[in-house]
C-alpha cells in the first residue's frame, strides 16, 4: 500500500511570496512518524524558506523559521496547520484575533 495525498495546495501571494501545503496519510504509522503522516508546508519565495514544517525522514517533526531550524511537538493535523498559519500571518505582518487560526 502507498501513501495518499490528503491535502496539496500551493498559493501565490503578493509580492511573490509562495505557500505550499503538501500532506499525505502514510499506510502506517512508524516509530518516526507516529501520527501517520507525511508533510511539507512551506511559506518563502523562490530560493528562500521563510517559514516551513516537515518531517523529512532521518529529522523527525520540526520546523524552520528564517535561518533556525527546530524541532516541533506534533499534536494533531489541525494544530500543525493553525501553527504555520499563525508564523505566515506573523510573517505577512497581518494583525489576527487569538481565536482566528485560520489562513491568511
Amino acid at each position: 500500500m502507498r501513501a495518499v495525498r490528503i491535502e496539496h495546495r500551493k498559493l501565490f501571494l503578493d509580492g511573490g511570496a509562495i505557500v505550499e501545503i503538501k500532506i499525505w496519510r502514510l499506510p502506517l504509522a512508524t516509530a518516526e512518524r507516529p501520527h501517520g503522516l507525511k508533510y511539507s508546508l512551506f511559506y518563502g519565495r523562490p530560493g528562500e524558506r521563510i517559514v516551513g514544517y516537515d518531517n523529512e525522514a532521518g529529522k523527525g517533526d520540526h520546523r524552520h523559521y528564517r535561518n533556525v531550524e527546530e524541532p516541533y511537538a506534533f499534536r494533531d493535523f489541525e494544530t500543525l496547520l493553525a501553527d504555520f498559519w499563525r508564523d505566515v500571518r506573523r510573517e505577512l505582518g497581518h494583525e489576527r484575533d487569538e481565536a482566528d487560526d485560520r489562513e491568511p
